[in-house]
């Protein structure tokens, strides 16, 4: 039997996997901006009540398999989590303290995927990820 989510008024299971890179796919995305961004996007969910179920940064992208409650449009979390990231990166690692304009972290697209039965195959396909991150990163060093 599945773990429902509640609100008020509304019993849901609404999951998504979720898959956006950064601006011209860059490998920007290691070493210490990968921990920080984990943290930042675990912070923005629970701002929005959000669940991240699972999730993976790789070099040049990122995997999220993330419950939304139907109170929120998918685009619109997904516009969210992606601005308030790269505000968040640009005042890190930038050293600006205003919002930045004219400048992008984030290409403007992203992959959206309802998850409904496949929930294992997708968790599973985002583990995946790391290992076959490994293995092209250890042909490299060849």
């Amino acid at each position: 039997m599945n773990n429902y989510n509640k609100l008020n008024h509304t019993t849901y299971d609404c999951k998504y996997h979720l898959i956006w890179i950064p601006k011209y796919r860059k490998k920007v995305i290691y070493g210490n901006l990968r921990r920080y961004l984990g943290e930042v996007l675990r912070e923005l969910a629970l701002q929005k009540e959000l669940n991240i179920i699972e999730g993976h940064l790789m070099g040049d992208h990122v995997h999220l398999l993330i419950s939304i409650p139907p109170k929120y449009a998918v685009s619109q979390v997904v516009g969210y989590i992606k601005g308030k990231s790269a505000i968040h990166i640009d005042r890190t690692y930038s050293g600006r303290r205003h919002n930045f304009t004219g400048q992008n972290f984030w290409a403007r697209g992203y992959f959206v995927s309802t998850v409904g039965r496949d929930e294992e195959t997708v968790k599973k396909y985002i583990k995946k990820q790391e290992e076959a991150d490994r293995k092209i990163d250890q042909l490299k060093l060849f």
